[in-house]
């Protein structure tokens, strides 16, 4: 039975009183210092996180750092211990479209009354904090520090039975490591935020083995020579178990399929073959090797292999919004949130893998802090054509900049500049369509990038579940390897 009249008016009243407070207060955390203006200390979050009662000691954690692959990597092990029938909450950075995005329970983004709630939670310890530390001189607890002790203690409330946690950035000094976690889990380690983490791969290195506990189990992606000797070294001094991929466990075979890979994979207990992934690029399936020697060495300490019915079920339903993600067709818009020079190689990579387009445009908005040359001499080898814009993000660089250094990098001949990011969505488009059926657009360049395309296409949705197409072994033409 519907609802009477006066009661669908209450509701509506109800809904818009909820969208109302939460935009007010994500107007106030959004005030504060942003999470690209770091304070790199420890001490604030503690000093909250020390007067709510520390609710994140309550929580088991898979703890997930390294330059790339982070959010899909935390993904899959959610999707997987979901599977496993485990509560699991997980808190990721950035978000694509909705700041409730980067905290969801049980698989599902958290309710607005839950947000609030924590928010209600927190607000006068943040006060506190805040006064304390400006009295002495300091800031006030940052944007990102107030989200994370936001979603600690909804995680806390909730409750859950396993927190998966991505750092923000770094390790030693993030905000998410007030925790102690039973499983670090370390992607590839690169070069990214130099101004914050150093100017080498080794100086980043340290810093993110900061997330390595007493006691805990290590799973790592294979690491450039100096990075695996920093962790390696990390998890002798405080007593934990490093396991590498390549070494310990890894990808045993992949097979391009349409709509994602078929892979087999080794895990830190036993081997697991023919497996449904819909996720695309070889990267993705390094991910989901990362991701199940995570959740075996977090549920059996690693010498208990997951069934198998479980993990197939976990692979196939794992999504990664904004990561090689198909938003549109004809032409297919793929959008792609790298914004670094490797996580743009491995787009690069990913789209002659797993991509047979005749003609492929580039839509690219890149913030001035990145390595913008870097960036785009990793994508030049994958596209045709380049249109420039920008996002509309106050970070983002001026397009005529841009075009200057895409010219460069690209040829001019090869790069159209328009500032207005729908206009460059609907100019690429057409260039795509002179490819005919087989022409493509991917958007790139950020992640704010990539959500203001999918907006612009209509996809709104980032937890809810998409029916995905099933995988089919993918028949390419003599020659092509």
């Amino acid at each position: 039975m519907s609802p009477a009249p006066d009661a669908q008016q209450r509701q509506a009243a109800d809904e818009l009183e909820l969208r109302k407070r939460m935009r007010e207060v994500e107007d106030g955390i959004l005030a504060r210092a942003p999470e690209h203006d770091l304070q790199p200390s420890l001490d604030r979050i503690r000093a909250v996180m020390d007067l709510l009662g520390e609710p994140q000691r309550a929580l088991p954690v898979i703890h997930i750092t390294g330059t790339n692959g982070k959010t899909s990597t935390a993904r899959i092990i959610e999707s997987i211990l979901r599977e496993s029938g485990l509560k699991t909450g997980r808190f990721t950075s950035p978000h694509l479209q909705d700041i409730r995005e980067r905290i969801t329970i049980g698989g599902e983004l958290i309710t607005r009354e839950a947000f609030l709630d924590a928010w209600a939670d927190i607000a006068p310890f943040v006060d506190a904090v805040d006064t304390r530390s400006v009295s002495e001189g300091g800031p006030r607890m940052t944007y990102f520090e107030v989200l994370v002790a936001l979603a600690y203690t909804a995680f806390a409330d909730a409750p859950i039975d396993v927190a998966i946690v991505e750092v923000g950035m770094g390790g030693s000094w993030d905000a998410t490591n007030v925790v102690e976690a039973d499983v670090a889990v370390i992607t590839p380690i690169g070069v990214d935020h130099q101004h914050f983490l150093g100017d080498s791969v080794q100086d980043i290195a340290h810093e993110k083995a900061g997330i390595i506990h007493p006691d805990a189990i290590v799973v790592s992606a294979p690491q450039d020579p100096d990075v695996a000797a920093i962790l390696a070294d990390r998890a002798e001094e405080v007593g934990a178990r490093l396991a590498v991929a390549g070494t310990d466990f890894g990808v045993l075979e992949r097979e391009v399929a349409v709509g994602g890979q078929m892979v087999s994979l080794r895990g830190l207990a036993g081997d697991h073959p023919d497996l449904v992934l819909n996720l695309h690029g070889a990267h993705q399936a390094d991910n989901a090797a990362l991701a199940v020697a995570a959740v075996e060495a977090f549920l059996g300490g690693g010498e208990q292999p997951l069934a198998e019915e479980v993990l197939a079920a976990g692979l196939a339903a794992a999504t990664s919004p904004g990561r090689l993600e198909i938003v549109r067709r004809s032409p297919t818009v793929i959008v792609d949130a790298a914004h670094n020079p490797h996580g743009a190689a491995v787009l690069a990579e990913a789209l002659k893998d797993s991509f047979t387009f005749g003609r492929l445009v580039g839509v690219i908005s890149i913030f001035t802090d990145k390595d913008v040359v870097g960036i785009l001499e990793s994508l030049e080898p994958a596209l045709d054509e380049v249109v420039i814009t920008r996002s509309t993000s106050p970070r983002a660089m001026r397009p005529s900049r841009l075009g200057e250094i895409a010219g460069e990098v690209f040829g001019d001949h090869r790069v159209t500049v328009i500032d207005e990011l729908p206009d460059a969505l609907d100019h690429a488009a057409q260039l795509a369509d002179e490819g005919g059926v087989s022409g493509g657009v991917v958007a790139t360049g950020s992640i704010v990038t990539v959500g203001e395309v999918r907006l612009l296409l209509g996809v709104t949705e980032v937890e809810a579940p998409v029916k995905q197409p099933e995988v089919q072994p993918l028949e390419l033409p003599d020659g092509d390897d």
